[in-house]
């Protein structure tokens, strides 16, 4: 970083940094044994919410020198935001952090490869649905005829990294991408009518997880909803948003907002705790356009997670049923954390009989995923899936179910890791519902 680069930086940090919210902070500690960097680094306070705050405050008063230090400590943060909900002063850290993120990326030079993957990424593949479903269709190729067997029978993976080799063995089977190509874009309820919903179905959810978005529609019609799917949505943004492409992330929130606004719903339902948690900021990364703040406030109040869209119905009334096991719960951080929603999944696992719910230690300490994170920070975040996996282990669970495809991909990982794929395994809870759903009323028909 030379000294142009810092100069830019450190007057951006003044012109947009929230001054009002970094001075919130009491600098009391609460947050320190809620975050995992700072807990897995030995207590170091640099990779902490308390003192990534006092670095950015020390760039804004000009006491610290915006340098490649105060740019490693704000990479080496999950993002989880596990700090807000015990900060007794209610700072924003989140939006802090994704402000001097962008500043710090859209102001520092980068090297050319770096460049043309971060701009193949964020502008030539998220915001195009199209696009992942050929790239998703690649992969089924490589699953579904035997290449990856051969792969794997040759061992080609030892090129690659470990944490790559993980997510090549843990990755779904990937459906046909022509179940979303001929989606109906409306879909009755297969019970009482309750409500009229619309369902934003993401990009690698509607790709990579396509399955678990069917699986949603479905248990969205036995819950008694009419669902409304516009094709003319995109992905939600929370990649470009925390990885310091704020400004790709509000016209891809426009974008949504336009497809949604109109739907006359109850609510717009999500199944991926960090979409939903993005789209419910949508006012705040809007709030300076005068055109687009009041609808993205609109937009955010109508934002639902499926699992509290699902105990507002009484769906864990239901009968539901599973053959006998345990299972165990991992909390989605931008479910707990930004949408804080907390127990309701929890209440649906408890109400399938034949599943022994048991409540897993620190299950809503990050599992180490966040987005791109076990890819761009390896070692710390298999260093964090390593305390999770004991964690797991200590509940004897055969299932262990969260709420977002990023922490599902990553327990998939942690159960790889441990070779414990043939007594455990993991899944989102709309496929753990929908099963139990299913089951009972196929024994009750039987």
């Amino acid at each position: 970083m030379n000294t142009q680069e810092k100069a830019r930086i450190q007057e951006e940090f003044q012109q947009r940094m929230d001054y009002d919210e970094l001075l919130n902070c009491m600098k009391c500690g609460f947050c320190l044994p809620s975050c995992p960097t700072y807990i897995e680094t030995g207590e170091d306070e640099a990779h902490s919410p308390r003192g990534r705050i006092a670095l950015m405050k020390g760039v804004v008063d000009g006491d610290i020198e915006p340098d490649e230090e105060v740019k490693k400590s704000l990479d080496m943060c999950l993002g989880c935001r596990a700090c807000e909900p015990v900060c007794p002063s209610g700072v924003q850290y989140g939006q802090l952090l994704e402000e001097a993120r962008d500043i710090i990326y859209q102001n520092q030079k980068t090297p050319l490869l770096k460049r043309m993957i971060r701009k193949i990424a964020f502008k030539g593949l998220f915001p195009k649905p199209k696009r992942l479903r050929r790239l998703a269709g690649l992969l089924r190729f490589y699953q579904k005829f035997k290449i990856q067997k051969l792969v794997h029978k040759f061992k080609l993976t030892k090129i690659l990294p470990s944490a790559f080799r993980l997510m090549e063995k843990s990755l779904p089977m990937v459906p046909k991408m022509k179940t979303a190509k001929d989606r109906y874009e409306v879909l009755m309820p297969l019970s009482s009518n309750k409500k009229r919903v619309a369902f934003f179905t993401g990009c690698l959810m509607d790709s990579l997880f396509l399955s678990t978005n069917q699986s949603t529609i479905k248990l969205l019609q036995y819950a008694g909803c009419e669902v409304v799917i516009p094709n003319n949505q995109i992905c939600c943004g929370a990649l470009h948003g925390h990885s310091g492409e704020k400004q790709q992330a509000k016209e891809m929130a426009k974008k949504n907002i336009e497809a949604f606004e109109h739907l006359n719903v109850d609510y717009i339902i999500t199944n991926a705790g960090g979409c939903g948690a993005f789209l419910n900021d949508y006012h705040h990364l809007l709030k300076n356009e005068e055109d687009w703040k009041d609808r993205a406030a609109s937009f955010d109040r109508k934002i639902k997670d499926i699992s509290s869209l699902l105990i507002e119905l009484g769906f864990h009334k239901q009968p539901l049923e599973l053959p006998q096991q345990v299972v165990t719960y991992q909390d989605s951080c931008h479910l707990k954390n930004g949408q804080h929603t907390f127990m309701e999944p929890r209440q649906l696992l408890q109400s399938i009989q034949g599943a022994d719910y048991v409540e897993m230690k620190d299950a809503s300490r990050c599992c180490g995923s966040a987005g791109i994170y076990n890819l761009v920070q390896t070692e710390m975040s298999m260093q964090i899936l390593d305390y999770k996996m004991k964690r797991t282990q200590e509940t004897q669970a055969n299932v262990i179910v969260t709420a977002n495809p990023g922490c599902l991909l990553q327990m998939k990982m942690g159960i790889e890791k441990e070779r414990m794929a043939h007594q455990m395994r993991a899944v989102h809870i709309v496929d753990y519902l929908l099963e139990a759903y299913e089951y009972r009323n196929k024994e009750h028909a039987g």
